[in-house]
Order: structure tokens, then sequence, then C-alpha cells
């Protein structure tokens, strides 16, 4: 088994792709006979051996409860939790620690401000702005919210190329809205979102803004201050994390004002069978025994990611897509769906009339891993006519060589479908 690299060992180092592949030791197998090529990373994100080893490590040698214990283990595990949060915040510049939630992944933490900030704060006739491409984690927690209190929920459009038409955005924006939540990339179409300009340019007109960053994280570096965002959440699971593991930033001064999501222990100062005074940021917002393994393994991620350098991965992916989308291209039956100027390691495609569950269903054969469907986000899907796409898109780890194998494998189902 090969070792993991420390964070020492790739500083000041040239974007060795191969090197970096030996971290992963799931790249080591084969798919029906077949070399694993996995391009499915805005799905999940394979797991180095250091975020592996880590998560290990703390069940082997100090797994306790957090928070609660004066005993040696259960400090230890107080210490672990509590570094990661602070390593979260660094890794987003966050102003403090108390600005970082953690919750089970970005889904959670966008349900966590419906259903805190916005059940105080929107009343009926209010409006809640969206776009379409958004996944459905940034649109059913608003629908429920909007049903529940008489809101409305409005939705900036989108171009042919899968691009936000901010004139409309801006025309939407009014004194009814409360709050615009919209995706930093798009996890259908790739897109790159202007989320600078949609906040202040909401922010001029007193209106709080939402990004959802599951898909912006592994690629763009995130500065929430330069961003001036109010909340900004992400999922561990895709940025080389373990799953069921994300984070929450807001604002102090929202966090503060806004009441917990759920009771129960470690969200409290103090309990009586009269009244339960609240804990005070974050702890207020994570009640009961978090998934502690988790949130130590994410600290061990960005601490990853963060030696290699997101600009050099970004940097990486980017050529990547260059290449990806000039191999394709050479195949008549392809159509690209998402073709934004802005667009992160993402390749969403039909090819011809095969239904994309067929296409995943061939290239898996071949050994190649791809998303088919409709990637929870079937408003994007009607706005291009089509029922679903095949998706492809890259991580870190990933080489060109593997492209040239999809592209053999794509070459396989047209023959099969021929």
């Amino acid at each position: 088994m090969p070792t993991s690299h420390t964070v020492a060992h790739y500083e000041s180092q040239t974007f060795d792709v191969q090197k970096f592949r030996k971290d992963f030791p799931i790249m080591n197998q084969q798919v029906h006979g077949k070399p694993l090529v996995y391009l499915d990373n805005a799905a999940t994100t394979q797991k180095p051996l250091s975020v592996i080893e880590t998560e290990n490590r703390y069940y082997r040698e100090y797994n306790a409860n957090i928070h609660r214990g004066v005993h040696l283990l259960s400090q230890q595990a107080t210490k672990a939790y509590e570094d990661a949060r602070v390593k979260v915040q660094k890794f987003l510049n966050a102003s403090q620690p108390s600005e970082i939630i953690y919750t089970r992944g970005a889904t959670e933490g966008i349900n966590l401000v419906a259903q805190t900030w916005g059940r105080k704060n929107v009343q009926a006739g209010d409006e809640i702005l969206i776009s379409a491409m958004e996944h459905h984690s940034n649109i059913v927690p608003w629908q429920m919210l909007c049903e529940e209190k008489g809101a409305k929920l409005q939705v900036i459009p989108i171009n042919d190329a899968g691009e936000l038409l901010m004139d409309e955005f801006k025309k939407l924006v009014t004194a009814k809205t409360k709050l615009v939540a919209v995706t930093h990339v798009s996890n259908a179409l790739g897109t790159i979102n202007p989320v600078v300009e949609i906040i202040q340019y909401a922010h001029s007109k007193g209106v709080l803004v939402l990004i959802d960053g599951a898909q912006s994280v592994p690629h763009v570096k995130v500065d929430v201050q330069v961003l001036d965002c109010d909340f900004y959440v992400f999922s561990g699971h895709k940025i080389y994390a373990p799953t069921g593991i994300g984070v929450l930033y807001g604002k102090l001064k929202h966090l503060e004002t806004m009441p917990p999501y759920q009771g129960g222990g470690d969200m409290i100062a103090s309990v009586t069978f009269h009244k339960t005074i609240y804990a005070k940021p974050p702890h207020k917002f994570e009640a009961g025994t978090p998934h502690i393994a988790g949130v130590i393994g994410m600290g061990a991620a960005l601490d990853y990611v963060s030696a290699i350098g997101l600009d050099r991965i970004a940097a990486h992916e980017h050529e990547l897509l260059v290449y990806g989308t000039k191999v394709l291209s050479q195949f008549k039956e392809v159509r690209f769906i998402g073709t934004a100027s802005e667009k992160a390691g993402v390749i969403s495609f039909t090819l011809g009339e095969i239904h994309p569950h067929d296409i995943g269903t061939i290239l898996d054969k071949q050994g190649v891993a791809i998303r088919a469907g409709h990637h929870c986000a079937q408003p994007v899907m009607e706005r291009f006519d089509i029922p679903a796409t095949a998706r492809a898109s890259f991580g870190l780890y990933n080489v060109k060589e593997e492209i040239d194998v999809l592209a053999q494998a794509i070459q396989k189902t047209l023959e099969v479908f021929a």
C-alpha cells in the first residue's frame, strides 16, 4: 500500500498528477476487467490515504464523545474536532470559527437556513429568488418554506449556453425579495456563476444571499469575506472528505439571531423543565453527537487540497475540460449541454437518440464511471427539453489518457446502437 503524502511533501512541487494518483488507493483496481476510469467527481470524490488514515486513527486511538468528557480520550477528540473547525474557517477565510456550523452536507445547510432564518424572517407576500439551474437541494427547501409562509418562489432564467440572464435577475430583485439563493457552480452544466456581482447587487437592495458551494469548493478558491455572502454551504464528500459531513458558513450577526434548528444535547447552555437557554453559535446549531470522525477526516481533506493548491488543481482540471471538450467534439452525435464561457470541470452531453442511462451502462462495462440522469436538476433538463444527460466530471487525479478511454467507450456505445 502506498504511503500518503504529507502537506510538506507538496509545497513548492509541480503538479505531478501521477504522484497524486498514488494517494488514492481506489484507483488501483479494475471494473469489469478494465482499469477504473473514475469520471463522476461531481457526485462524489475519492478519498486520499491521508483522509482514510486520519479517520481510521480516530477510531483506533481516541474514539470518544466530544465536549462532555473530562477524560483524556474525550479531550483529544474534542481538540481534533474543534481544530477542524478552525481549518474550515481558514479554508473559507471566515472571520472566526463560530461562523462555521457542521452539518451532514450542503443539503442540510440549506434546510437549516430555510427552517431557522427563513421561518423567522419570511412572511406572506415575500419572495425568494433562485435560479433555473439549481440542484433540487436549493429548490425544495424554499418551496416548502414558501408554501408554509404564503411566500413566492421566483426563478432567474438561463440562456441556451446555461448562463444566468443577469438583466432578468436584476428585474426580479424587488422590495418583496427577502433572499437570493443560487449555486456557485452548476452540477448539471458546470457553469460558474458571477456570484460576486449577484451578491453586490442583492446587498444594494437590502437582500441577503445564500450561495450553494457544493460544486465550487473543490475547484474554486472561496473567500467568504471577499464574496461578502451571508450564507455559504458545501459538502465534504465532494472535496475528498468523508460522506455525511458538510459546512454552513453564516455571518455571525445572522447566526446569533436565528433560532436553533434542532433541540437536544450540546446545543444548550442550561436546561430546566421551565426554560432552556441555548448555547451560542456554532454549538446552538449542532444538536446531538455529531459525525466526529467525518469532521476530523474533513480537516485532513482540506489540509490535503490546500497543500496541493486549489489554483493548481483548478488549472489542471481546466486543461482536462478543454481537452475533453475537444475530444468529444469529434463525435457528430454529441450535443453538449452547458457551454458557458466560465465553466468548471464538468462535461454534460447527450449522444444522439441514445438514452443517457444506456450510455452510462455501456461505459461502465468499459471501466468508465460517469453519471447518467437528471443530476437532481430536473428543471435544467426541462429547460433544454431532454430527459437526462451523461456527465463526465473531473478531479485532481484525472488524466488526459482517461478522457481517451472515455472517447473509445463512446465509440463503442455508438457501434452498439448503430
